[in-house]
């Protein structure tokens, strides 16, 4: 898969492995930091993986010791990048930015698994709970931590982090600004899993395989499903499983599924 990165510097790769792509922040300058560059190729990446039938799973990780060090203090300190303008202009600047981020990765419509390498710190953290599935290494540590620099979340963590771990632990990590290291978020509920630094990616990898395994239209649209049931009421979210199930169900690969459970043998999916 090629994306096109147009003048900015490539701070994001994008490998594809089957039906599988794995999205990887190397910015090492600046510990893997937010930045404009960073903001417009994970909001690329997005949409290409959306645009191919063909990709089934996502991996979110980084190079290096640091997963995303957040917000570039050296540009707070200086009222430059996001910090920069009147407050009518840094609203705009949030919107059309970082917030695009959040909004690109809930809107994916296969599942994006973090495997936190290292520091996940303020936004940085908030990319990891953004992901529908996560997973660390020991190394990992995670800090909603922006109230250490009176700010507040402007990626969208009181709003992920809270449906990660709950409203009160969330209140916890966001008024404290504390630290905590990867078993603890472990004991949190916001990891599946901690394994060691260098298997880090081979667990991604091999979670990916479970799910890449089974129909790219039932991956999707199981996807959506849990994604969008979680703000609706029963009766609504009822009805919009009735649809998806209905479309589901006229798909040559679920058709496929059931052959193959009643012929006993492994299916043999083609995307249809």
């Amino acid at each position: 898969m090629t994306i096109e990165m147009g003048q900015d510097q490539t701070v994001l790769h994008v490998e594809r492995d089957g039906p599988l792509v794995i999205l990887t922040i190397d910015d090492p300058q600046r510990r893997n930091a937010l930045s404009p560059a960073l903001t417009r190729q994970l909001v690329a990446a997005c949409a290409e993986i959306n645009a191919n039938m063909s990709v089934k799973c996502t991996i979110l990780t980084a190079a290096g010791d640091v997963f995303c060090a957040g917000g570039n203090i050296k540009d707070m300190y200086a009222r430059a990048s996001h910090f920069a303008g009147n407050a009518a202009e840094q609203r705009r600047t949030y919107l059309h930015g970082v917030q695009t981020i959040a909004r690109a990765i809930h809107d994916l419509e296969v599942p994006i698994i973090a495997a936190v390498n290292g520091a996940a710190i303020g936004a940085g953290m908030d990319f990891a709970t953004m992901c529908t599935l996560r997973i660390a290494s020991e190394k990992a540590r995670f800090a909603e931590s922006f109230i250490k620099l009176g700010l507040t979340s402007a990626a969208g963590g009181a709003w992920f982090l809270t449906r990660a771990i709950g409203q009160q632990r969330a209140a916890e990590m966001t008024l404290t600004g504390e630290t905590i290291d990867a078993q603890q978020a472990l004991e949190l509920g916001l990891l599946l899993k901690v394994v060691a630094p260098e298997m880090l990616l081979d667990e991604a990898r091999a979670l990916a395989a479970r799910i890449t395994c089974h129909p790219a239209h039932s991956i999707r649209l199981n996807t959506r499903l849990l994604r969008d049931s979680a703000r609706l009421d029963l009766p609504t979210a009822l009805e919009l499983a009735a649809g998806m199930q209905a479309i589901v169900q006229q798909t040559d690969d679920q058709y496929e599924a059931v052959a193959a459970a009643v012929e006993k043998r492994s299916p043999s999916y083609t995307g249809r």
